[in-house]
């Protein structure tokens, strides 16, 4: 029964993992979403216009960010709509570990290391994500004259 534990629990570290490294881009939509939801209750919309404001703005932050990348030209613009998703992406890959390897290394040292290297894997991953949304291929061939 013991062993049966320890495998459900690896396989929920896996899973959670996962849709760590899957939900990572849709950090900044998140915390927009929730952020607004809550100034929403503070204002005394109540649940269901809480979660109404919530979700358009969650929704409108990342159509904005898909429409910036997809069309705007200059590299540098996309490239600071690219490190607006990024970085919260890779913060909250950080705090995610932290509160895994806290509970499995007694050494801070460690633990610190551990988060920074799954926070550089996961702001990658959410960048190489990001960029797919703008690679949108030119059906005419003309992206191939350009380059």
């Amino acid at each position: 029964m013991i062993i049966l534990g320890i495998l459900a629990s690896l396989a929920a570290i896996g899973l959670l993992c996962w849709l760590l490294f899957t939900l990572a881009v849709f950090a900044l939509p998140a915390f927009v979403g929730v952020t607004a939801g809550a100034w929403a209750h503070g204002t005394g919309a109540g649940i269901p216009g809480t979660v109404l404001v919530g979700a358009v703005a969650a929704a409108l932050t990342l159509a904005t960010g898909h429409l910036l990348i997809t069309f705007v030209r200059p590299m540098w613009l996309k490239l600071i709509v690219a490190i607006a998703f990024v970085a919260p992406a890779a913060v909250a890959g950080f705090h995610a570990t932290h509160g895994i390897v806290k509970h499995l290394m007694p050494s801070e040292g460690w633990q610190i290391t551990f988060s920074i290297i799954v926070a550089i894997a996961v702001g990658i991953t959410a960048f190489i994500r990001v960029a797919g949304m703008a690679a949108t291929p030119d059906p005419s061939g003309r992206d191939l004259a350009r380059a």
